[in-house]
């Protein structure tokens, strides 16, 4: 069967490689003439199934009122005359409800713990490298109430499998030794969570898939073509500016932030709005200051990875449209940040800023699956875990594509109902 895929970050490119290895012709198409450009081109670099707990939660909504007013906030909602803005946003407020908060959490470790293991597979099949580390995942608290409050969201990933424990500050120590300047009041604590360059894992999964036969074609994606119940085609743009359609069997959307400007004319809205992010990466400069464990600080909504001799910083969201337009202040937030936990870990002049769209639902829970079009699927809407989840969703998209029911215990969009839209964590 001949399968187009429709972007080429990190879940579309996973997304071909599994399709290929399930016998599908594969033609990946995206405005880049290089894979991995936009959202996966610089992201925090954690493979974190402890990353659970999603943005919508219980202490949410007082926070982002605290926030309103702050340029350098974790989670800044630029308030817009946008209709589309709004909906998210009284979505995002429901899914904060408790029994909203536990069904969401449940759906992003299963399908984290089906990605991580997915991705072990896949670097044990190909030797892929991309700057990874196996050491676990740290996530660490300043304050004794935001300390407090993980207790219960590591609970419910327990229970779903999740190897999280909640550890002591001189837990923590002995776990990152580097994190002895902060004033670091304890943690939670995931050894089996992992790192690594998604850019680099993007473009070597590519290069790989390509040899296996995987086409990838630079084109501006115009429009998805429909003709009655099916999809007829994708109109595109060529590098030369002359349009064409290219024709498939079967078509998968997986262009992030931009999946609802394709599907909605199809009459399938998607709730996915761009969450922008920021990244600030650093040389090491005392590799004895530098931590070596990726971390989260969930206080200021930021994750940090050794990718090699490069220190990655990344986190906060800014609903604003979708504005790539880097924010200094946002930036230098960051960079304020990592200085106050790691003196002399880097020197600040080297320092290189980058802002990318997240595709976020407000769930955090991304639509994998059918649409009302038998011949249309999705791998969208991935939020802050497009890197952790990009393996499993790959895999079990091309299950579902293939015909076979995927191996996890998932909310699939429309899975075994065709003209299902939405998963019970995205429905109104």
């Amino acid at each position: 069967m001949k399968v187009v895929v429709l972007g080429a970050g990190v879940v579309g490119v996973a997304s071909a490689w599994y399709l290929n290895k399930s016998g599908h012709e594969v033609t990946v198409i995206d405005r880049h003439s290089a894979v991995g450009m936009e959202t996966s081109f610089a992201n925090g670099g954690q493979i974190s199934v402890s990353h659970a707990e999603p943005w919508a939660n219980p202490s949410a909504p007082l926070k982002v009122l605290k926030w309103l007013a702050r340029e350098d906030a974790p989670l800044l909602f630029r308030l817009r005359p946008e209709l589309r803005q709004w909906l998210w946003g009284l979505s995002f407020l429901r899914e904060c409800l408790p029994a909203r908060t536990r069904h969401n959490i449940r759906q992003i470790v299963a399908l984290g713990l089906y990605s991580r293991s997915s991705l072990q597979a896949l670097r044990a099949e190909t030797g892929i490298q991309y700057d990874q580390l196996t050491r676990g995942i740290l996530h660490f608290y300043t304050t004794q109430r935001e300390l407090d409050a993980a207790v219960e969201p590591a609970r419910v990933m327990r229970e779903h499998r999740c190897d999280v424990e909640m550890v002591t500050r001189e837990q923590c120590l002995a776990i990152e030794p580097a994190l002895a300047n902060a004033s670091v009041v304890g943690g939670s604590w995931t050894p089996t969570d992992e790192s690594g360059d998604a850019h680099k894992f993007t473009q070597g999964l590519a290069k790989l898939a390509a040899e296996h036969g995987v086409k990838f074609r630079a084109a501006r994606v115009l429009a998805i073509v429909r003709e009655g119940g099916r999809i007829a085609g994708v109109s595109i743009e060529r590098p030369d500016l002359t349009e064409e359609v290219v024709r498939a069997d079967a078509y998968l959307v997986c262009l992030g932030s931009y999946s609802p400007l394709f599907t909605r004319p199809l009459g399938i809205p998607l709730n996915i709005y761009p969450a922008k992010g920021y990244s600030v990466t650093l040389p090491v400069a005392d590799p004895t200051r530098a931590y070596n464990v990726s971390m989260t600080d969930d206080e200021y909504k930021l994750v940090f990875s050794r990718l090699g001799d490069r220190l990655r910083i990344a986190g906060t969201a800014e609903l604003n449209g979708y504005s790539t337009e880097l924010n200094e202040v946002r930036c230098r937030a960051i960079l304020r940040r990592v200085l106050e936990l790691f003196p002399g870990a880097s020197d600040p002049a080297g320092a290189q800023f980058w802002t990318g769209l997240r595709p976020a639902t407000p769930s955090n829970v991304p639509y994998i699956g059918a649409t009302r079009y038998s011949n249309l699927f999705l791998n969208t809407g991935h939020g802050t875990l497009g890197w952790t989840h990009s393996c499993g969703s790959g895999r079990a998209i091309a299950d579902i594509v293939s015909g076979r029911k995927p191996e996890i215990d998932f909310a699939f969009t429309g899975f075994g109902n065709l003209r299902g839209m939405v998963t019970p964590a995205h429905a109104a």
